[in-house]
């Protein structure tokens, strides 16, 4: 990637009741904001239902904004149950951009704070305030599963911008 050329990543913080997904574009020095949201999924539906509903969901995101890359947020063993939900809507982000063949890039919640936030024990808040900030928006995003989306798609930016630096020095 040079100076000139535009990057569009698509950052997705999967869930399974929740999964939220923020598209950011990266130009020179600047990063833009495109797209944000949430794509939800019933708790009401089986399992099974739930996960097709994420993963058509990624799908028609992925067809409307044409990313370049993927950036999925993983998750960190707790909770068992949670990180095996998580697990299973991380699997239909990985198949969806599969599917799409685009490259993907996995980053640790911790990570994904330290980069944005440079303090990898930031709250949601500062999370979202940070995306605000960075991202040069009027208003932080209302839904903190897009605002942590569009913080995992300005990691993979910043570390993808960090990296070209020290190639280039």
């Amino acid at each position: 990637m040079t100076d000139t050329d535009a990057l569009i990543v698509l950052g997705i913080d999967p869930g399974i009741s929740v999964t939220g997904y923020g598209l950011v574009r990266l130009e020179g020095r600047d990063y833009t904001p495109l797209d944000f949201g949430a794509i939800r999924s019933s708790d009401r539906l089986p399992r099974g239902e739930r996960l097709l509903a994420i993963h058509r969901g990624l799908l028609e995101v992925i067809r409307r904004s044409r990313p370049h890359e993927v950036a999925v947020e993983d998750f960190y063993a707790g909770h068992m149950r949670a990180a095996v939900a998580v697990g299973e809507a991380r699997a239909m982000a990985l198949l969806a951009a599969a599917q799409a063949e685009l490259p993907v890039s996995l980053y640790k919640p911790l990570e994904v704070k330290q980069f944005v936030t440079t303090y990898g024990q930031g709250s949601k808040e500062q999370v979202q305030e940070m995306v605000r900030a960075l991202l040069g928006m009027d208003e932080p995003p209302e839904s903190a599963d897009a605002a942590d989306a569009l913080a995992v798609a300005l990691c993979h930016c910043l570390k993808r911008r960090s990296n070209l630096l020290e190639l280039s020095q």
